[in-house]
């Protein structure tokens, strides 16, 4: 510690006497005691990505596979009781997941080895609850192995996800049994499949056998990871990459990779973050306000995960609901144009393929990025411009330039500097402003109306000492119109129907129907506790007699994923009046209200 403070302190004595040379802190940096706010700031200007988080950032596109066996019961998060048997792909081809992905530009594959009903996707020799017990390639399959294959075919990075709640695992909640059974399953992974470049595990934790808390070792798990594959990031539970905070593909419009955020793997971080006052979800991780109440600060890029449809493993119900090319279009925007990498997941289907619906859209999301950034309208954006607050550059544009998107990005080998600037375009004689930035980072993109112009110009209005921007681009991306058909969320008008009942809520739809399918659709993409989590469907043709139709539900992962949900059937009902009493996460009751339930109708 002390050793770090000298060092602190002489490098702040170095840059006093108006040295040149800058000296860098990678991926970490404690601040001495007493530091000014401005040295604070100074000091994180010089922190920097490791080279494994170099990698992982310029690949922009990485893509989930949540796939397993919620895949055949049509569950978000399975109860760990499921019998093995029900696995049973009959078409798994991982070659067609790899090359689907390749074409649309992804450069990193993430496969849920093991999701929170703990049946294992490779034969682990730590249980039963695996594909070994499966019918599939009758108990001699490997998901895992046929992923890793397939990756090394097409030249795609390989990543695992695997869940530390288990909820099949009889020793789940005995929290030093529990973290040997885990460290063993992660070693098989690490050990087995040749190199992995990402590992990815959240935080999930819930009650063991009659109750039991399981307290994870985290430190054992980052141990266990460096000791095997040194050279992959961790992410979200790790130190590397870090969950920004939804799971509705939006990242934030000041994203600093320099951050105060500490790692929840870290023993500290719930005393520090805690202080600060701030988690993953925060507007503000790295501002200078918070710098100035920081003792430390992090290089802790932030990943955006997102589901191509409404759920993040595949139910057929929703095969005319993956998300739209514009929808895909300003996920992008506003993840890989935000400072951040976007994680897009892409479920496979009860087949073992990536769905016709996903791949159709997967490759038109692609040609269209393809389209837009072909041409770099900027004849000279590439050389490197180190800019202080209050300097200000020209580009020229081509000829005959219609632009309507500007790109800058910072050499952040060198830092994340850039704190706010602006952009204007030359029309004819006069300069306009068209838009204004917060943070670049790795990657900034700026939208606004288009605007047919000779150059582009732009001002640094604050800065972290002098910002190294690598590149300026501009580009016109053709505007995209959502696709109004009908969603297919609700097939009975709204205008029919009416609350009889508030809590739990019972509807009147106006007349009887036989009621194949619900899905519930959360108001807004912001999580609350509120929302509706475990769930009873009851049925009525008169308001008086009423019969259960779904007896137990749960809208799994809903808590920080409020999107569209389906309520499966065993068989169609027939009726005139529905009641859905529902409890929130933490077991108080759910609100909701009728525009947020939607019916599909037997044909």
């Amino acid at each position: 510690m002390k050793n770090k403070i000298l060092c602190a302190a002489l490098v702040l004595m170095l840059a006093a006497c108006g040295q040149q040379k800058e000296t860098y802190y990678v991926k970490h940096v404690e601040f001495p005691e007493g530091a000014t706010v401005e040295q604070k700031v100074d000091m994180a200007s010089r922190l920097v990505p490791t080279p494994q988080q170099m990698d992982w950032q310029q690949m922009e596109l990485s893509a989930f596979l949540h796939f397993g066996m919620n895949t055949f019961t049509g569950r978000e998060w399975g109860d760990g009781q499921e019998d093995p048997a029900l696995f049973n792909p009959t078409e798994l081809d991982a070659e067609q997941w790899v090359r689907s992905l390749k074409d649309a530009g992804f450069k990193m594959v993430i496969l849920t080895a093991k999701h929170h009903d703990g049946f294992c996707l490779w034969p682990t020799a730590t249980t039963k609850h695996s594909v070994a017990s499966s019918p599939w390639k009758d108990g001699k399959g490997d998901v895992v192995r046929e992923l890793r294959n397939a990756c090394d075919k097409y030249g795609m990075k390989f990543g695992v996800y695997l869940s530390p709640w288990d909820r099949h695992a009889p020793c789940y909640g005995n929290s030093p049994e529990y973290n040997k059974y885990f460290i063993a399953q992660l070693t098989e992974l690490l050990t087995n499949y040749g190199e992995v470049h990402e590992v990815w595990f959240d935080g999930a934790c819930g009650e063991g056998p009659d109750g039991r808390r399981q307290e994870y070792d985290w430190d054992a798990f980052y141990q266990t990871i460096r000791k095997l594959q040194p050279n992959a990031v961790m992410a979200i539970m790790g130190d590397d990459v870090r969950w920004v905070g939804n799971e509705a593909g939006l990242g934030r419009e000041t994203e600093w990779s320099a951050t105060v955020l500490a790692p929840g793997i870290y023993a500290r971080s719930a005393e520090s973050n805690g202080r600060l006052g701030i988690d993953n979800m925060s507007a503000d991780l790295g501002s200078r306000d918070i710098l100035a109440k920081a003792q430390e600060a992090f290089w802790y890029p932030s990943e955006v995960d997102v589901s191509i449809r409404p759920g993040w493993f595949y139910h057929s119900e929703e095969d005319n609901r993956v998300k739209s090319l514009k929808q895909l279009s300003d996920i992008y925007f506003r993840s890989v144009g935000y400072n951040s990498v976007l994680l897009l997941n892409i479920p496979p289907d009860r087949r073992g393929l990536l769905h016709e619906n996903d791949v159709a859209r997967l490759k038109e999301f692609a040609a269209y990025r393809d389209k837009v950034f072909a041409d770099d309208r900027v004849t000279d954006g590439t050389a490197m411009w180190t800019a202080a607050p209050g300097d200000e550059h020209t580009y020229n544009l081509k000829e005959g330039s219609t632009v309507n998107v500007v790109m800058l990005q910072e050499d952040i080998t060198r830092g994340q500097r850039m704190e706010s600037f602006t952009v204007e375009a030359l029309t004819g004689d006069t300069w306009h402003e068209v838009a204004q930035g917060t943070t670049v980072g790795y990657k900034r993109l700026l939208t606004f109306p288009a605007v047919k112009a000779q150059a582009i110009r732009i001002k640094v209005t604050g800065s972290r000492g002098k910002a190294n921007v690598s590149r300026v681009a501009a580009f016109y991306a053709e505007p995209l119109a959502e696709d109004l058909q009908a969603s297919g969320l609700n097939d009975i008008p709204y205008d029919g129907m009416k609350v009889v009942q508030q809590s739990p809520l019972a509807v009147d739809l106006g007349k009887a129907y036989d009621i194949s399918a619900m899905t519930y659709a959360p108001a807004g993409d912001t999580p609350r506790d509120s929302l509706a989590y475990r769930y009873t469907i009851s049925a009525s043709t008169d308001g008086q007699n009423w019969h259960t139709v779904k007896e137990t539900g749960e809208f799994g992962n809903i808590m920080y994923n409020p999107q569209p949900q389906s309520i499966g059937f065993d068989q169609p009902f027939k009726a005139r009046y529905v009641r859905i009493d529902a409890k929130a996460f933490g077991g108080g009751t759910a609100r909701v209200s009728l525009r947020e339930l939607g019916y599909s109708v037997a044909r």
